[in-house]
């Protein structure tokens, strides 16, 4: 369902930062604290947002990893705590809940993973946070390939200064090939990203070419097919 610590790891390394992990279900828990210690960091694992603000008030954080599907977390950012130390958040969630997140913990930057999330991707954006933020840098839910920018907080996308209207199995679509920017996907690592399951036929040959229409218009190619294997996202000059 989710990553694998067999996953080819990413460049992303710490340097012994400590860490919480929020969350409830014990495979979510165990993939997250077992990945991010063979990267380097030291990790504190608690399964609610309750058990998060106990440990906060104890103890010094510098970046929390939360489910933010936990049922209590809605309930803490509406009672605003207070923190002394605010340390940045990746939050993993489903794509559909972008638009209800709330200041969970109300604590620092903020940076969002969808689930079911790869190791990888969560590596690099925890390396992202905890650099902080600096001049030039795109804010925290911006995913973004030379002209084409993905707005997570927003769930919008642009290709230069034209805004892509899309559907959200589109939206979907474009962001998994993004995050994997210059790596061939198969039809089915697609399918099951974009709905959940694999569809056979020409589903995803539809979904690729309408997309395609809309991100590929009036501009350089970006989404490409790799005939008998799949589709990839980048510069035609870079291929995988």
């Amino acid at each position: 369902m989710y990553g694998s610590t067999r996953e080819k790891p990413a460049l992303a390394r710490g340097a012994g930062q400590h860490l919480l992990v929020v969350a409830g279900e014990p495979d979510v828990a165990e993939l997250l604290s077992t990945t991010l210690e063979l990267a380097g960091y030291r990790i504190s694992v608690v399964g609610t947002g309750t058990e998060a603000l106990a440990r906060l008030s104890q103890a010094r954080y510098d970046l929390l990893v939360v489910d933010a599907t936990l049922p209590d977390l809605v309930r803490l950012g509406r009672e605003r705590p207070v923190v002394a130390h605010r340390p940045p958040v990746l939050l993993l969630t489903a794509y559909d809940s972008l638009d209800q997140l709330v200041p969970e913990l109300g604590l620092g930057e903020r940076d969002y993973v969808t689930k079911p999330f790869r190791v990888a991707e969560v590596l690099a954006r925890v390396q992202v946070l905890l650099r902080g933020p600096s001049p030039g840098r795109p804010r925290a839910g911006v995913l973004s390939y030379r002209d084409l920018v993905l707005d997570d907080t927003l769930c919008e996308a642009r290709r230069g200064t034209r805004h892509l209207d899309l559907t959200p199995a589109e939206y979907r679509l474009l962001r998994h090939l993004l995050v994997n920017a210059h790596q061939v996907l198969s039809k089915e690592q697609i399918s099951r990203y974009v709905w959940g399951d694999f569809r056979g036929g020409n589903a995803i040959e539809q979904l690729v070419s309408r997309l395609r229409r809309k991100v590929d218009r009036d501009a350089p190619v970006l989404v490409h097919t790799r005939r008998g294997f799949g589709y990839w996202l980048g510069h035609a000059d870079v291929e995988p």
